[in-house]
C-alpha cells in the first residue's frame, strides 16, 4: 500500500467507530463506510482463497503475507478504541484469530485487549468467545511446543483474560501451559547468572507447582499430576536439613 492508502486506512477505522457510535442500532459498518465495505471484499477473497488450502501449515503461512494488508486498519481501530470509539469490526476480529494462528503474541493481544474492552464479537469466524479464543490458542501453543510461547505472554494472556468467562477446561489448559513452563525454567535455572529471580530455584518450582494444582482443580483430566509429584520430590530434596 501507497503511504496515502495507509494514511487513510489509519484514519477510516476511527472514521467507521466514531459513525458506529452515532448511527442507528441497525447500522453495519460496511453500510457507513466505502472503504471498509471495499477491505471486507478483499479479506472475503483471502478466506476464500485460505478455505481451499487444505494443508494447515500452507494456510499459516498464507496468512503471514495477507495480514500485512489489514494492519493499518486495524492500527487505526486500536487507536480510535483507545479514545473510547469502537465498533463491530470483522477486519479487527479476524485479524485477532490470524495474529493468534500465525503466533504473532504481541499483536495478538494488542488486539485482544481492544476486542475484549469493546466487546467485540468474532462470531463470524469462530463459536468460541474472544475470551475462550484467546486464551485456548496460546494455551494450546505452548502445550504443543514449549518454546512456541514465551513465559511473559503466557502471564499476559492469563491477565488479560482473568474475567472472562470461558469453560473451565480452558483455563486449566492455560494454567498448565504456564505451569509447565516454570517448571522447564526451574530445571534450566542458573543460579551464577545475574538474572537469577529472588528465591532461587524452589521460588520458581513453587510458582509452577501453584499452576498446575489450580489446574487440576479446574480439570481433574487436564494431566498435569505426574508433573506435580515431580515437582514435590524435587522440592524436598532441595529441601534445607532439619
Amino acid at each position: 500500500m501507497s503511504l496515502v492508502s495507509r494514511h487513510l486506512a489509519r484514519h477510516a477505522a476511527g472514521r467507521v467507530a466514531a459513525a458506529a457510535a452515532k448511527a442507528a442500532p441497525a447500522a453495519t459498518p460496511e453500510s457507513l463506510d466505502p472503504d471498509y465495505a471495499a477491505l471486507l471484499e478483499v479479506l472475503g477473497a483471502d478466506l476464500h482463497t485460505l478455505h481451499n488450502i487444505q494443508s494447515i501449515e500452507r494456510k499459516i503461512d498464507a496468512k503471514r503475507g495477507m495480514i500485512e494488508r489489514y494492519k493499518d486498519w486495524v492500527d487505526g481501530a486500536l487507536r480510535a478504541g483507545a479514545d473510547g470509539k469502537a465498533a463491530q469490526d470483522d477486519i479487527v476480529a479476524a485479524m485477532l484469530i490470524w495474529s493468534l494462528d500465525i503466533q504473532d503474541w504481541t499483536y495478538a493481544l494488542q488486539i485482544g485487549a481492544h476486542v475484549l474492552a469493546h466487546g467485540v464479537s468474532l462470531e463470524r469466524f469462530v463459536k468460541r468467545t474472544a475470551g475462550t479464543v484467546i486464551a485456548e490458542e496460546v494455551a494450546d501453543a505452548s502445550i504443543k511446543d514449549i518454546d512456541a510461547v514465551d513465559h511473559g505472554t503466557l502471564v499476559a494472556t492469563d491477565i488479560l483474560t482473568a474475567e472472562q468467562d470461558m469453560p473451565d477446561e480452558v483455563r486449566a489448559k492455560l494454567q498448565r501451559a504456564i505451569g509447565c513452563k516454570l517448571a522447564a525454567e526451574a530445571e534450566a535455572f542458573d543460579s551464577e547468572s545475574d538474572n537469577a529471580p529472588a528465591g532461587g530455584k524452589p521460588a520458581i518450582m513453587e510458582a509452577a507447582l501453584t499452576a498446575l494444582r489450580r489446574a487440576v482443580t479446574l480439570d481433574d483430566k487436564v494431566g498435569v499430576k505426574k508433573d506435580i509429584e515431580k515437582l514435590e520430590r524435587e522440592l524436598k530434596k532441595l529441601a534445607p536439613p532439619t
